[in-house]
């Protein structure tokens, strides 16, 4: 149980986050790939590389310190957290793991004269009660994705039924169940998790639904990265009739019912869980206006045009509107070169700002448009985005 005194101690260890939490998180990543080898495959050691992943630790212990009186503040942080847990399959043995390398970090980084054993106990018995939250949540979780209809826990082997290339850089993988049983429903804008072992390593990897629940198959979209040790083993050595070992359906990035104008935008391979709500819009009953803005580098790496431009020309109410960021490639013109700015999202958006809007892409495409839709009138509950890496905010 955290005490106020502990409750004290720990909010002020703040200004030592704000200042040195990445240094602090950056060597808790070290202790722990040192001491504890298991959880690895939980992590992609490309974001260790890029520093992304400390980064986000850093900002999420920050605002769990910040919030040590008010953990409902924290609200949808702690539910994306869950969500990427439950797509990996964390379980309750990694806690203590990660509690370990935490405190050791927190010991060594802040030195002795600063992180007492005072300190030490209060950030244990603050992490010891995230820990049980995390641990309940994602405990309910399992349980509902078991005994739903088509669910499962743990991995389940499904065959890829067949692979399709989208674009350049984009392959997607149809996959279904290996066992000929019922395939669980999802949300559009949810991923999968994959378990893929490769050159005798394995890894976990999330990977977005990038089209709408039809009942018989999932279909994954992914985008061949550089030096991407799971990307580039599914383009290149997953094939028909192959079998992955999958997780269920996660996430809180999820297309909610509405009448207002929807409007969803992307950026890059971020158009995956875009064409999930994108499809599952146009499906339900209604005539909800929908745009759909997307942005590429160039026609060969923009992917799903020829769906997207079949979905107008049978929906009415959907307009679509396409950015290229150079003129080149094989494939048809933009309405628009160069980046997506202010002015043209501003013609681009319905005149109702009263709208749902969803999007999703590079970080400093996302803050931009985060910035933009306020500044053009979307109220900030609707404008919805999601990461596909371990970022926790985009500012």
């Amino acid at each position: 149980m955290l005490t106020p005194a502990q409750r004290d101690i720990v909010k002020s260890t703040v200004p030592l986050l704000e200042t040195g939490g990445e240094a602090l998180t950056t060597h808790f990543y070290q202790l722990l790939f040192r001491d504890h080898l298991e959880v690895r495959p939980l992590f992609n050691q490309a974001h260790q590389a890029s520093g992304d992943q400390p980064r986000a630790l850093a900002n999420g212990v920050l605002m769990y310190a910040k919030n040590i009186d008010r953990l409902e503040a924290l609200g949808p942080l702690a539910q994306q957290i869950v969500q990427k847990h439950v797509a990996l399959q964390v379980q309750p043995e990694h806690y203590p793991m990660v509690g370990d390398s935490l405190l050791q970090a927190i010991r060594e980084v802040l030195g002795a004269e600063i992180a007492t054993d005072a300190v030490i106990e209060a950030w244990a018995a603050a992490y010891g009660q995230l820990a049980k939250l995390l641990i309940g949540a994602e405990a309910a979780a399992y349980a509902d994705n078991a005994q739903a209809p088509g669910g499962w826990r743990g991995a389940r082997a499904f065959r890829v039924a067949s692979r399709q290339r989208e674009s350049a850089e984009i392959t997607s993988f149809h996959l279904v169940p290996a066992d000929g049983g019922a395939l669980l429903d999802f949300h559009p804008g949810q991923f999968l998790g994959l378990r893929l072992v490769v050159g005798g390593q394995e890894i976990r990897r999330n990977y977005s639904l990038s089209a709408a629940p039809d009942g018989r198959q999932y279909r994954i979209s992914v985008k061949r990265e550089p030096g991407g040790l799971a990307s580039n083993h599914l383009h290149d050595r997953v094939q028909e009739g192959d079998l992955l070992d999958v997780f269920p359906p996660a996430g809180a990035f999820t297309l909610a019912a509405g009448d207002k104008p929807l409007v969803l935008i992307s950026g890059g391979v971020g158009i995956t869980p875009t064409l999930a709500m994108l499809d599952a819009a146009l499906a339900a009953p209604g005539q909800r206006p929908v745009h759909f803005i997307h942005c590429a580098r160039n026609a060969d790496v923009h992917a799903f045009r020829a769906h997207v431009d079949a979905q107008a020309a049978r929906h009415p109410r959907l307009q679509v509107f396409y950015c290229h960021e150079e003129q080149a490639g094989a494939g048809p013109t933009a309405h628009a070169t160069g980046r997506l700015d202010r002015a043209r999202l501003q013609d681009w958006l319905p005149a109702d700002r009263d709208l749902d809007a969803y999007f999703l892409g590079p970080k400093p495409f996302m803050a931009q448009l985060q910035r933009d839709l306020q500044a053009l009138g979307v109220p900030a509950a609707q404008a919805r985005y999601e990461f596909f890496g371990p970022a926790s905010a985009l500012a």
